[in-house]
């Protein structure tokens, strides 16, 4: 009998196990088929081709006029890159009946007053099925509480504070496909801390709203957890679309910082870099957004070698050794030579990055939920994205944690090299992506609310 309890005893250990390892181990429930990439030659982000009849609708929500109007028209590329390449393949079937997807240009200017009154108008008036968005959680916030109200599936893609599916805010239409404050913080920390080893002195340098606060947090919490002999040697928050960083990086450089850390998207994560290399200041910034080669090129190889960028989809040598990855990469390349202002821009060159290439592959996403749900009926999408998990075009896996809709998965520390070191021919004009180091996502779990009831679950 003790033979055969300790026989026992060995089996379940092997089974407990198994129960931790196996989920990052077992193929993702879909993935987007480099196989049958649509033949993509016809794809204009200037004159894009728009379905009639009966349809599905998205709302991508974001700002396409005002100073961050240049976010809007990257998000709409990129989604409207998927869309059309799902079109092509002859649509999705939804309750019994192939449908096209027409994707629609929701104007929200940044503001939240604003960004209620298009929601509202896209629900009521333009029929649509899903909200997607946006630049700004408190945008973000807004989307999700029109979705709330009128019951409709709501995908946010880009903005990042944990707040927004807290307790208080959480909504069962909502879904946060991105990473999260919190994640991002702990995965600067982590990678500085467990792996760099290097620089000790951090400068924190957020936006003064939601998102700017939250993501400092995430980044003092994360270090004193992974790197407790690290020191904030300041911490300070500018108000949106600042002109002047000057009394900020006076402050900076008479600090002793050995790295700045901003979670500053455009137009000013691009003024922050390019003041302060005019007054002389080379540290290093860790960065979300910093990304722009028109920009960064005015700061030369050697004003942008260094960065490191915290990135939720990366460019890994395996990835780049895929020959059908590498022919999705060129299809979009060749694409983007034919396309006008303000497509022909630097940014748009390489489907990377997070304004274009994770708003790509959250759009390829959002459409895989709906083909799997054969509906655009949200408690059947709902059924289906809970739990859900998703193989990027990268060979990247993405999960969504079913209590309160956040994403997860390995995050990525992206340095910018100059070019000869960059890890496939980005741009010649600045430095860019180079080495990759990945933190294990049981490292930088999104932050869950004590309070809310389904999580206790």
């Amino acid at each position: 009998m003790k033979g055969k309890a300790c026989l026992l005893s060995i089996v379940m250990v092997l089974l407990c196990v198994c129960f931790v390892v196996m989920p990052e181990a077992l193929a993702a429930n879909a993935k987007f088929d480099l196989n049958n990439l649509s033949d993509m030659s016809d794809y204009d982000p200037n004159n894009p081709i728009v379905p009639t009849g009966d349809v599905i609708k998205i709302a991508l929500v974001a700002s396409f006029s005002g100073p961050a109007a240049s976010a809007g028209e990257s998000y709409y590329a990129a989604a409207a890159w998927a869309v059309h390449d799902i079109n092509k393949r002859g649509g999705i079937t939804v309750d019994g009946k192939k449908k096209k997807i027409h994707l629609i240009k929701a104007n929200h200017e940044s503001k939240p007053d604003i960004t209620k009154k298009v929601c509202e108008r896209m629900i009521l008036q333009e029929k649509v099925d899903i909200l997607m968005g946006t630049n700004g959680s408190n945008n973000m916030r807004v989307i999700n509480q029109v979705a709330e109200k009128y019951k409709v599936i709501a995908m946010n893609f880009i903005a990042l504070s944990d707040e927004l599916m807290d307790a208080a805010n959480f909504s069962r239409y909502a879904f946060m496909a991105c990473f999260s404050t919190g994640q991002i913080g702990r995965a600067a920390a982590y990678h500085y801390g467990q792996l760099r080893k290097k620089e000790t002195k951090f400068y924190v340098l957020c936006q003064d709203y939601l998102f700017g606060h939250s993501l400092a947090k995430g980044f003092i919490e994360g270090l004193k957890e992974y790197y407790p002999g690290a020191k904030i040697v300041g911490e300070d928050y500018h108000k949106l679309f600042l002109t002047d960083f000057a009394p900020y990086l006076t402050k900076i450089k008479a600090s002793g910082a050995e790295a700045i850390y901003t979670g500053d998207w455009n137009p000013d994560a691009m003024n922050l870099l390019k003041q302060a290399r005019q007054m002389g200041i080379k540290l290093p910034i860790i960065h979300l957004f910093i990304e722009d080669p028109d920009a960064l090129k005015e700061v030369g190889v050697e004003g942008s070698s260094g960065l490191m960028k915290v990135a939720q989809l990366a460019q890994p040598s395996s990835a780049l050794k895929n020959v059908l990855y590498v022919k999705f990469l060129n299809a979009w390349n060749k694409q983007w030579k034919t396309w006008k202002k303000p497509y022909d821009a630097l940014i748009y060159k390489w489907p990377v990055g997070a304004n274009v290439g994770m708003t790509a592959q959250a759009t390829y996403w959002l459409l895989s939920v709906i083909e799997r749900a054969g509906s655009t009926d949200p408690e059947k999408m709902i059924k289906v994205w809970e739990d859900d998990s998703y193989e990027m075009a990268n060979g990247q896996v993405i999960r969504m944690r079913a209590c309160d809709h956040k994403a997860y998965q390995d995050l990525a520390i992206v340095e910018y090299v100059p070019p000869k070191e960059q890890s496939y021919p980005w741009y010649t004009e600045c430095a860019f992506d180079g080495p990759v180091s990945f933190v294990p996502a049981d490292k930088v779990m999104p932050w869950m609310d004590p309070l809310s009831e389904r999580c206790k679950k």
